[in-house]
């Protein structure tokens, strides 16, 4: 039998292939019928060939929930008919990271689209310790949304930011506008900063009070005024841009946390002395660990708003027609969902 499938065969060639229909490989395994995919920034830099990790072939896609249609007995409580989301990072168990939790950090992780194939397909068999259940009655566009939330709900707990602090959110894209939410919900002050309006004014209306467009406004000035002279406690980092990641420093706080979240194109040099001076706490945050039961929640509870941040639900067979969009015109999409 075969299934659907979006096929990398190579850089900027994307198709809706048949393949063979997923199987289990044993019952560690959970066999899925996809429901909802979300198409990530990831999938743009696998299509456009710039992130050195992806080879191909390869079927893309991490963002997946769908309806279980074959499950072992287990004792986690899934069956047969259950909406689930799947945890898309598939840890060794066996290294230092992995021997004390955070198994984000594997030294031999496997990332479904970038290092294994993925699920935007109609089928997919994933391990069952790593798919999780959601509300019943939850929309599958908003299933689609739970692993973003997940980056973001990291990216604020890597620094752990709490209430009553200013955290400056660099890069208004998901991530980052998910984040500012997030810092919302925890009794934070968001300021979110970007070079266009456009999303500045989005980031507004998902309750951010404080924006800051760089290309307008001297960013170190504002942010005084912001934080009554104090500076940011907390600066997250989510656009992976050399000139944001290099002026974070400017905006933090003495004794302020960074978290950096966006990957650069290449290494940046940081000003050393002044991380010394300010006694800085600078932590990488990558994906996520042990997220997704929040996420699901806070979505589920209307405490984060996602709709505004998903600029299209497609089909699966759209979705090629739809990545070349994105790459050619990224400025134009925030979040593409496809719901099948």
């Amino acid at each position: 039998m075969q299934m659907k499938a979006v096929n990398l065969n190579e850089p900027n060639s994307v198709y809706v292939q048949d393949v063979p229909i997923a199987v289990k490989k044993d019952d560690s395994e959970v066999l899925i019928k996809v429901k909802a995919l979300g198409i990530c920034g990831s999938d743009i830099g696998a299509y456009k060939g710039t992130n050195p990790l992806v080879t191909y072939p390869r079927i893309i896609g991490h963002e997946i929930g769908g309806e279980v249609l074959e499950v072992a007995e287990n004792d986690r409580g899934i069956k047969v008919g259950d909406k689930v989301i799947v945890e898309p990072y598939i840890p060794c168990y066996k290294c230092y990271p992995c021997s004390i939790g955070r198994t984000n950090c594997c030294v031999d992780l496997k990332v479904l689209g970038v290092h294994v194939d993925g699920g935007m397909t109609e089928y997919f068999s994933h391990p069952l310790n790593l798919v999780s259940k959601v509300p019943e009655n939850m929309e599958w566009k908003h299933v689609a949304m739970i692993e973003p939330l997940t980056i973001a709900l990291h990216s604020i707990h890597r620094p752990r930011v709490i209430a009553g602090e200013h955290v400056l959110l660099i890069g208004a894209g998901p991530i980052g506008l998910l984040a500012a939410q997030v810092a919302n919900v925890y009794g934070a002050t968001p300021i979110v900063m970007d070079l266009v309006d456009e999303r500045l004014e989005l980031a507004k209306t998902l309750g951010v009070k404080h924006t800051i467009n760089i290309t307008k406004e001297n960013a170190v000035e504002t942010i005084r005024k912001i934080t009554n002279g104090r500076m940011v406690e907390v600066v997250v980092e989510a656009s992976g841009a050399k000139a944001a990641i290099q002026s974070v420093i400017d905006y933090v706080s003495f004794a302020g946390r960074i978290a950096l979240v966006g990957w650069p194109n290449s290494e940046i040099p940081l000003p050393t002395a002044m991380i010394t001076k300010k006694e800085l706490n600078i932590v990488g945050s990558r994906t996520s660990v042990g997220e997704f039961k929040e996420a699901t929640e806070l979505i589920y509870d209307k405490k984060i708003n996602v709709d505004p941040l998903i600029s299209k639900v497609v089909t699966l067979d759209e979705v090629p027609s739809v990545l070349q969009q994105i790459a050619e015109h990224p400025d134009k999409f925030m979040k593409v969902v496809a719901v099948l």
